[in-house]
């Protein structure tokens, strides 16, 4: 087994670079991938070993990127469209819902749009306005999307590739507060041997509570956990993966284990994917749970201002307390 250590960006980078070996169809287009291999470097050198017809710079227009790749999807390609920051996909809103998530289902199922939306998404790198934010609800809420997010380099390896492998239309959302974090990447396994795209895994194991969490927020509740174990306390850390489909499984054979539950996003609270998994655990696990399902979020409010971002993030502390909350019921 070859493994690497890689930064969750240059794991990306890799498997985007996979894709490209194993599948002639697959190209990827977006704001200065090509020569500058965009702003984040996640697409590095592809344009250089790969060509510009199939590492392609477009214009600054992200409805014309998403639209052309329907396009493209169509006739048979695999387009891996990349949105520049998570600020700037509205634009493209429209073509994502009333194209890209409906042709699958207008056509009877006789026409498959297999691209993915690479999105980088969430908060603390102190950016400027409109390119910090948490957009998944609106793409989770949607039907004919699939909605996934890694969280550690090994994901973001193998879940690029499955995402690029995929027949349906993905949104990936890439967590670029993390883009830097290094960990083991097993570079040599098949891809058939990956874990599964659309499920979710334990990411600690442990006996007292359980902490739900995706992309970001994954090594915030792990260094939660690891904090409340200081105290006595095992927390079991679930990282969600996929946003739609929702895999529960794990979810609910945790929360039946510890009894208590809190789930944890940057996004607002307000209708946003702690809900939605909130009453799905308390309708399957009511009689196992002994405190409400708290939720830890970002607040109802547009992302601020850079320098009173780690105000609205939630951190450890955070986590903690509502831990502690639902111990005290």
């Amino acid at each position: 087994m070859a493994t690497e250590t890689l930064t969750l960006g240059k794991a990306l980078n890799t498997g985007l670079r996979r894709a490209l070996e194993h599948d002639q169809k697959v190209v990827i287009m977006g704001e200065d991938v090509g020569k500058l291999g965009g702003v984040f470097r996640i697409t590095d050198g592809l344009q250089k070993d790969f060509g510009d017809q199939r590492v392609i710079d477009t214009p600054l227009a992200e409805s014309g990127i998403i639209g052309t790749a329907v396009g493209l999807a169509i006739r048979g390609f695999r387009p891996v469209c990349e949105i520049q920051f998570d600020g700037f996909v509205y634009p493209a809103y429209d073509q994502i819902v009333s194209q890209v998530a409906k042709m699958h289902y207008r056509s009877q199922g006789k026409v498959r749009i297999p691209m993915v939306i690479r999105i980088p998404y969430g908060g603390g790198i102190g950016a400027v306005e409109h390119h910090s934010e948490s957009p998944e609800a609106y793409f989770a809420h949607t039907a004919g999307l699939k909605v996934v997010t890694c969280a550690n380099p090994q994901d973001a390896y193998w879940m690029i590739q499955q995402a690029v492998a995929s027949d349906d239309p993905i949104v990936f959302l890439e967590p670029k507060r993390r883009y830097w974090e290094k960990g083991p990447v097993d570079l040599e396994a098949p891809l058939s041997a990956a874990y599964p795209l659309h499920s979710a895994r334990v990411a600690r194991a442990g006996t007292d509570a359980t902490v739900l969490a995706y992309g970001p927020m994954v090594r915030t509740c792990l260094d939660a956990a690891a904090a409340a174990a200081e105290d006595g306390r095992e927390l079991e850390v679930v990282d969600l993966r996929t946003l739609s489909p929702l895999d529960l499984t794990a979810v609910y054979e945790s929360v039946r284990r510890t009894g208590r539950c809190v789930v944890v996003h940057e996004a607002p609270g307000n209708l946003g994917l702690g809900a939605e998994i909130a009453a799905r655990v308390t309708e399957e696990c009511f009689y196992s749970l002994e405190a409400p399902v708290l939720r830890v979020t970002g607040f109802d409010t547009p992302y601020p201002a850079s320098r009173v971002e780690e105000e609205y993030l939630p951190d450890l502390d955070r986590v903690l307390d509502a831990v502690d909350r639902a111990f005290g019921w």
